[in-house]
């Protein structure tokens, strides 16, 4: 069996339409099945990675914008520099070399899964997100203050400080609401980066998820399995962007869906 949609002695079909994405032609298991057992794992690892980039790259992209030119901006425009120019794989490796040097620590390297110990399994994950926030935050701390310095600029904005409003009115709920459109949709085009920074990642943590699957069935020629993955993959980058352009009209109320 392989992707695809083949037709059946009784009529029948099997194939993606069923859910059937094949055998691995190396473990000559179901696809799926493995699949499904990375995928949570995988899941995990970016949402938390995202959380991370988000709360990271928020409040200093907002503070940025809002105090342009100060110690504080260069600051935050520094650490957005650095986000992106380090590679996540040397982050990684160095997060888990230095603390074993100078402290003894070694990050779990043992699998526990969240319904079995919450506790473990956050502090298995808490490092390796971290590495994928902040690799996700740099590029959105710098689109966070560019859209703030627009809107900041704008006529309502100077109308809301006219009307003698409070800073924090004036931020959260004229500002900061129009400059997140453009955030959201770069948080869409963020699946492609944890698809590639989870292959990594996991193959330095020891995470058994969706990217060391990959990594493994490429080394073997597993096609079925890369295949099957790149679809799954797919799919979530479809309904992500679909999530996406329904959030577009809260944000922005000249957007209306009928």
């Amino acid at each position: 069996r392989w992707i695809g949609v083949w037709p059946r002695d009784d009529g029948s079909v099997s194939g993606i339409l069923q859910g059937d994405l094949g055998d691995s032609l190396y473990k000559r298991t179901p696809v799926l099945d493995q699949i499904l057992g990375r995928l949570p794992v995988t899941f995990e690892l970016g949402l938390l990675g995202v959380i991370i980039g988000l709360l990271i790259a928020l409040p200093i992209g907002i503070y940025s914008g809002l105090r342009q030119d100060t110690w504080g901006d260069y600051l935050g425009r520094s650490f957005a520099i650095f986000c992106i120019a380090v590679p996540g794989f040397w982050l990684g490796t160095m997060i888990i070399v230095f603390p074993s040097i100078w402290w003894g620590y070694m990050p779990p390297i043992i699998y526990i899964p969240l319904i079995e110990d919450p506790i473990g399994n956050l502090q298995m994950f808490i490092i390796p997100a971290m590495v994928l926030g902040m690799a996700l935050a740099g590029g959105t701390m710098r689109i966070t203050r560019t859209m703030m310095l627009e809107v900041l600029r704008q006529d309502y904005i100077r109308t809301a400080w006219a009307k003698g409003l409070k800073e924090k009115v004036v931020v959260l709920r004229h500002a900061l609401k129009n400059a997140l459109i453009p955030v959201i949709s770069l948080v869409g085009l963020w699946l492609g980066v944890v698809i590639g920074g989870t292959v990594i990642i996991e193959q330095i943590f020891c995470l058994p998820g969706m990217g060391l699957l990959i990594l493994n069935a490429c080394i073997k020629r597993d096609y079925t399995i890369v295949s099957g993955a790149l679809l799954i993959f797919g799919v979530g980058m479809v309904f992500i962007n679909l999530i996406i352009d329904l959030t577009y009209g809260f944000l922005d109320p000249r957007i209306r869906y009928r």
